[in-house]
């Protein structure tokens, strides 16, 4: 039984599998930036923690959802890139706005549970909403057949998951040594902006 729109091809599986690895990458990172950016109002303390990873396996478990409704209507390395894109377009104003609006939640709910959860709401729903969809995205796209949709799916969330395995480690260990956290958002925003063009380029030249 067919299920997908593309053939099989080893250059289009391999960008997508690259694509859901940059995804991943760009999940974990912004969910430890996310620390950062409290600490200096609410602490580090498992409050603060807790409140981040709450939003975002709440906002992840969301864009699974929307992403798998969003690839049963025509599915296309088009829309795919969109995902990205739109990702790079609520994640950028962070660089800006991440700061006044810890300042404008601090005045209003000093609680750093609260406050915590509330911050993290206002800030990181939308992009992690956004970036959840990739993963359920990528499966329509290389799922051909129903007998192979288990070990598609298998493998697309090993690489997804490789993919924050890495941006976990390189953004603990070696980004916010290096660089300053705007800029390290910056470089976020920048990869899957490149990202998402290189799905829409491909998806033009397949036409």
């Amino acid at each position: 039984m067919k299920s997908c729109c593309f053939p099989g091809r080893k250059d289009l599986s391999a960008l997508i599998y690259c694509l859901a690895f940059v995804g991943g990458f760009v999940i974990m990172s912004l969910e430890l930036l996310g620390g950062r950016v409290m600490a200096p109002w609410f602490g580090s303390s498992i409050y603060v923690w807790g409140s981040i990873i709450t939003v975002f396996m709440a906002s992840l478990a969301i864009g699974y959802l929307l992403g798998g409704r969003w690839s049963l209507n025509s599915p296309s390395l088009n829309r795919f890139g969109s995902l990205f894109l739109g990702g790079a377009l609520l994640l950028y104003p962070l660089v800006y706005f991440s700061e006044p609006a810890m300042v404008w939640i601090f005045a209003r709910i000093e609680d750093p549970r609260y406050g915590s959860l509330a911050a993290s709401c206002l800030l990181f729903v939308l992009p992690t909403v956004m970036l959840g969809m990739i993963s359920p995205y990528s499966v329509r796209l290389l799922v051909k057949n129903t007998e192979e949709s288990g070990n598609i799916a298998g493998r697309l969330y090993f690489v997804s998951t490789f993919g924050s395995t890495l941006g976990t480690l390189g953004t603990s260990f070696y980004f916010v040594l290096w660089f300053e956290i705007d800029t390290i958002l910056n470089l976020l925003t920048a990869s899957l902006a490149l990202v998402g063009i290189v799905a829409i380029a491909f998806g033009a030249r397949r036409r």
